[in-house]
């Protein structure tokens, strides 16, 4: 596996040139010594995992001899470098007056006039830390460490805040801050003088808002992870953020716990700086950023507190100022096959349910065609390797011991099953020659592919006259939930059940333990009016828990629908992301309490058993009637965003947004300001 970091360097006169050549001397020497299948390969694959700055690609390979498929799969040629895109502010003599205005107030901390003036790449640090974030907030200590690799490499650093996300702290939705941090950040990426950046990523809807503003503007740019939670504990038995609260919230709900046991239960699964340390959607996008070709090798998983985190830190502030000199962009890295490879590997990690959310969001923003039915048939047939919570038994610090993404991806390498191991990654090598010799320290929480958690753990893409498209996450079905609903010998992997519709989640808080209501096993429980433009944001709140006298009879889980989310730490095999949504009118703003319904996983169908003219009356009546009701917006943001802002299907993305492609190729530099 090629990684950033150090390792043990080989020993001898011969291994010693070979290095003097990995680091940048005798080029063609080192190919030539270190080619696949010479007696010294086993050796300099080490010694070039000890140099992540070496450039391979610059050699001339004619000479060299073969190399290993997809080994240099972005090729470049030794020519005088282009201007930076920075000097157009700081070194431009045909308009002395605005290359004045420029530099002088950036000279007013102690930067000089020379360093601005010499040719060195400014690389930019998107920092999304702060007391206000504190899943993200252990990157203002990393900053540091990658402003030393961006100093070492030849680079001069400039970070700047981003517009804060806390999937848990902000009311209604951290979701509506997903595309407001994108759309500033493109602002900074554009309209400022920087040639790279390196993106801060971790909590939930970071790591899409900063790849969808790197994939719009489109200058070189690199993620950095902050790392998840160290595992937490209770009694000796591990408890994982989010996961956690929902299992003990049906202890509360049922009398099992008090309120004060409650709070310490989840209090104690956040015992350090991170991100959830489940597979919940902050561990799922870091894993998919780094299976996306983002970040470097290895970097998804390790813990925010463990000390390789911050060298590899080091290691991406270095790697971004090569990144600039060989002008290697998001677009060149977040390809189609990249998508197809990350829909794989989500499923063999057991990845959330907003995964198909934010990457078909990405993709847009790089005009690559991505769907709800593209993670179905890519994706569905794909084993669960994966064994963290909510799927599985183990936590964050078990993966990265274990050997985290690369690992993954080399059990599915091994056995044929990722789709594109040629696809170029920002360390200028493939996916595949990053992970083919990767190992895999723990098979009881990183699975074999023969020995899987579950033979198929891709999601399902419904769709009926309840709605166009809605996502079902297999990994997460109970043996519980599949012995009840769907394992009728005489109708498989099928189930009908009787509507209870809930308009919001006050509504359902408001009613759902009323015995009046008679719900049953039978039940299956509606969430509507909570997608991007009726919550706004679409809110996590579809993962609904049975009423308290269900979870005494040891029913734990009834089907849930709805047009909104739910976390991806939850456990909750919902029937999500339900578009159109109710709010403009969608299928479920049809649905009426007492209505049948029938779920078909094997035809991947949903829909009301009532027939086509009184489903036309009841969208009639609707419409005759203004149309569903949702809350009035109580920010100028919220009622922006719900007038341009797409369904979940579609990745939720701002819809003029999406017109503004590649923007540093396409729309040429900014305008000066004076």
């Amino acid at each position: 596996m090629r990684r950033a970091g150090p390792s043990p360097r080989p020993s001898g006169s011969t291994l010693q040139l070979a290095a003097v050549s990995a680091s940048g001397g005798y080029g063609l020497f080192a190919r030539l010594l270190c080619r696949k299948g010479s007696t010294m390969d086993k050796h300099c694959h080490r010694l070039f995992s000890s140099y992540p700055n070496e450039k391979p690609h610059t050699i001339s390979t004619s000479l060299a001899g073969p190399d290993p498929p997809g080994a240099f799969s972005k090729m470049t040629t030794n020519k005088a470098p282009k201007k930076l895109r920075s000097q157009e502010w700081f070194d431009n003599p045909d308009n002395p007056g605005m290359t004045a205005l420029y530099l002088e107030r950036y000279l007013n901390y102690g930067l000089t006039r020379g360093e601005l003036q010499s040719g060195k790449p400014i690389i930019g640090i998107a920092q999304t830390g702060s007391d206000i974030s504190p899943c993200n907030r252990h990157h203002i200590e990393l900053a540091k460490r990658v402003r030393d690799g961006i100093i070492a490499a030849g680079g001069i650093p400039f970070e700047f805040p981003v517009h804060p996300i806390q999937e848990t702290g902000k009311r209604p939705g951290a979701a509506l801050d997903r595309n407001l941090a994108y759309l500033g950040l493109v602002e900074v990426l554009f309209g400022y003088p920087l040639d790279g950046v390196v993106l801060t990523i971790g909590c939930d809807k970071t790591t899409p808002a900063m790849l969808m503003g790197a994939a719009t503007v489109n200058i070189p740019a690199i993620a950095l992870s902050v790392g998840p939670m160290l595992n937490g504990w209770h009694r000796g038995e591990r408890t994982g953020s989010g996961t956690i609260v929902w299992k003990s919230r049906e202890k509360l709900s049922s009398g099992e716990i008090n309120y004060d046991q409650f709070m310490d239960i989840v209090a104690s699964s956040a015992p350090s700086v991170g991100y959830c340390n489940t597979m919940g959607t902050a561990t799922t996008m870091n894993s998919l950023a780094e299976a996306l070709g983002m970040e470097l090798p290895g970097g998804a998983a390790i813990p925010a507190p463990y000390r390789e985190r911050g060298q590899i830190a080091y290691d991406t502030g270095k790697r971004i100022v090569d990144m600039v000199r060989e002008d290697l962009k998001p677009s060149d890295v977040m390809t189609r096959a990249a998508f197809e490879n990350a829909i794989v590997i989500n499923s063999a990690i057991g990845g959330s349910t907003n995964a198909p959310i934010h990457l078909n969001a990405i993709a847009r923003h790089l005009n690559i065609p991505l769907d709800n039915d593209d993670w179905q048939t890519i994706g569905h047939d794909v084993p669960l390797l994966v064994n963290l919570q909510p799927a599985g038994e183990y936590l964050g610090e078990d993966y990265h011991r274990a050997g985290g993404v690369p690992a993954v991806v080399a059990e599915l390498m091994k056995a044929g099953k990722l789709p594109h191991p040629s696809a170029v990654t920002v360390n200028g090598q493939s996916i595949g020659s990053n992970c083919e010799h990767a190992e895999n320290l723990n098979t009881d929480v990183i699975k074999t592919y023969d020995a899987p958690l579950k033979k198929k753990a891709g999601f399902i893409n419904l769709k009926g006259n309840l709605f166009d498209s809605a996502i079902m996450k297999t990994s997460v079905i109970s043996d519980e939930f599949r012995e009840r609903y769907l394992s009728n010998p005489d109708d498989l992997e099928a189930f009908e059940g009787i509507a209870e519709v809930f308009d919001g989640p006050e509504d359902y808080h408001h009613r759902i333990d009323d015995p009046a209501l008679g719900l049953n096993e039978n039940s299956i429980l509606i969430m509507r009016g909570t997608g991007p433009i009726g919550y706004p944001g679409a809110a996590e709140v579809v993962n609904m828990q049975p009423p308290a006298y269900l979870l005494k009879q040891g029913i734990h889980a009834l089907p849930c629908l709805g047009d909104g989310r739910q976390s991806g730490t939850s456990g909750s095999p919902s029937i999500l992301n339900a578009s159109p949504e109710a709010a403009v009118n969608g299928g479920l703003a049809l649905v009426r309490s007492g209505d049948h319904l029938r779920i078909d996983l094997n035809k991947g169908t949903a829909n009301i058993l009532i027939d086509d003219e009184e489903l036309q009356k009841r969208k009639d009546d609707l419409l005759a009637a203004g149309g569903y009701k949702y809350p009035a917006s109580q920010t100028p943001w919220q009622e922006i965003q719900r007038g341009m802002v797409g369904q979940l299907d579609e990745g939720m993305v701002l819809k003029p947004a999406v017109g503004y492609q590649r923007i540093a190729q396409t729309k040429g530099l900014p305008r000066d300001n004076h």
